[in-house]
């Protein structure tokens, strides 16, 4: 057995009792032998073009000293487009083990569909390169866990696309909620609504029931699904609307929930929920989709109460600043509404006069990247480290294991396992199609 396959073994069993025993490993300030100097280029490969993956890297290109050298993508549009934008003289490959096998690579970003965020993100940190990591952390809780253990273990900077926390404006609604200035808060709700029905007015269009196809001309389709079942290509299943099917994402819950319920962990400063409930189903699309369009979840923390609401046939703002998303704080001297165009507080009385956010608080993007290059050279912990990442991502991962076994969820965040149901507890891991593994 080579000694990399060796490493990697003992990795494997070592996370595995961890996560069998004290669950995920504790918060530790990552530090490396082998840092940029100040004065070095880091030098980034992209994997997963689409997008979000092209807003990172271009976010990231706006800091000084950092250059592109590869791009990945298995679809060569979305390649060829990226390359265009980056003055065509960047390395491109539909294979990210290429990427990661450069040894002249510090930094990656994965901003793959969400199946595929694990094991590229394990490979680059075994490989020795620092992580942006688009959210959600995994397809799986096991993921997630393991890439915390993995991070850990090889001192490598892991920042999750969870941008808001750098946004000025969640982070003056969480030193206002922090200090006391709307009491006590024993509630707070999230909510996401897309009217997604035909002529509705949300961001998104109904998906339909499109028949399976041929992929687009050059995509290599066995590639992108990878550790995923095999099936017949369909466009419903492919680049966005892929957040729809159980065998890639998780619905709105995981592409845009754990966004909001990240802010409520860390505001309110929690490792995660002590039990998740979940009401929903299907009611009113009638699309190829297999995740609700419409879903209440109730979570349980020590000391409050959280709700996260998800829409997709009705697109009510729920008071949040006439938005098709927003969190509530509900003090008891007053309501803190923070969506990413701002905050407003509104006191509690007969004739409350609300308190609004000023005007150059930023709603969070740019300085995500930023504080990843900066963590990246200073190897101090970044806004959003893999192992926060991972809490809030848990969260919304536990949302759907009740909804998709109709029972409530009991959780230990302490040790990361559910109490007493192994049908819900087998859900927290998954199967992968060889040959790939998480190992």
């Amino acid at each position: 057995m080579s000694e990399h396959a060796q490493a990697t073994r003992r990795e494997f069993f070592g996370w595995s009792a961890a996560a069998a025993g004290a669950g995920t490993v504790a918060a530790a300030p990552a530090v490396s032998s082998t840092i940029p100097n100040a004065n070095d280029t880091i030098r980034l490969g992209l994997i997963g073009c689409g997008p979000q993956g092209k807003n990172d890297l271009f976010q990231c290109l706006k800091a000084p000293k950092t250059a592109v050298v590869a791009l990945c993508d298995v679809d060569p549009a979305r390649l060829r487009g990226t390359l265009e934008k980056t003055g065509g003289k960047v390395d491109t490959y539909a294979d990210f083990r290429r990427v990661l096998d450069r040894k002249d690579i510090d930094a990656v970003i994965v901003a793959t569909p969400d199946h595929w965020h694990a094991i590229p993100a394990l490979q680059a940190l075994r490989s020795g390169k620092d992580v942006y990591l688009e959210k959600p952390v995994g397809h799986t809780v096991r993921e997630g866990q393991l890439l915390v253990e993995t991070a850990r273990r090889h001192q490598r900077i892991v920042q999750v696309g969870l941008q808001q926390r750098s946004g000025g404006v969640f982070q003056e609604a969480a030193r206002l909620v922090r200090s006391g200035k709307i009491g006590q808060v024993s509630e707070a709700h999230c909510f996401n609504a897309w009217n997604m029905t035909p002529g509705g007015t949300g961001r998104a269009l109904p998906i339909g029931n499109p028949p399976d196809s041929d992929p687009p001309e050059g995509v290599d389709y066995e590639m992108w699904l990878g550790p995923a079942p095999k099936r017949l290509f369909n466009p419903n299943r492919f680049h966005w609307n892929y957040i729809y099917f159980w065998d890639y994402s998780g619905g709105m819950t995981i592409a845009w929930g754990v966004h909001l319920v990240d802010i409520v962990l860390w505001v309110m400063q929690v490792k995660g929920p002590r039990a998740v409930a979940v009401s929903g189903g299907k009611y009113v699309l009638r699309d190829a989709r297999e995740t609700p369009d419409t879903l209440e979840a109730v979570f349980d923390f020590p000391g409050f109460t959280l709700t996260y609401s998800c829409r997709h046939a009705n697109r009510f703002p729920m008071g949040s600043r006439r938005l098709d998303h927003g969190m509530q704080f509900l003090g008891t001297q007053a309501t803190l509404l923070v969506d990413r165009t701002g905050y407003q507080i509104i006191p509690e009385g007969e004739k409350p006069e609300p308190v609004s956010s000023p005007a150059e608080l930023t709603g969070g993007n740019g300085p995500h990247q930023q504080d990843f290059l900066d963590c990246a050279r200073s190897r101090k912990t970044p806004a959003c480290d893999i192992l926060e990442g991972h809490r809030s991502t848990v969260a919304m991962q536990l949302a759907n294991i009740a909804f998709r076994t109709d029972r409530k969820i009991h959780w230990d965040p302490d040790n990361e396992k559910i109490a007493g149901d192994p049908g819900a507890a087998a859900l927290l891991s998954k199967q992968y199609r060889p040959p790939w593994s998480l190992v």
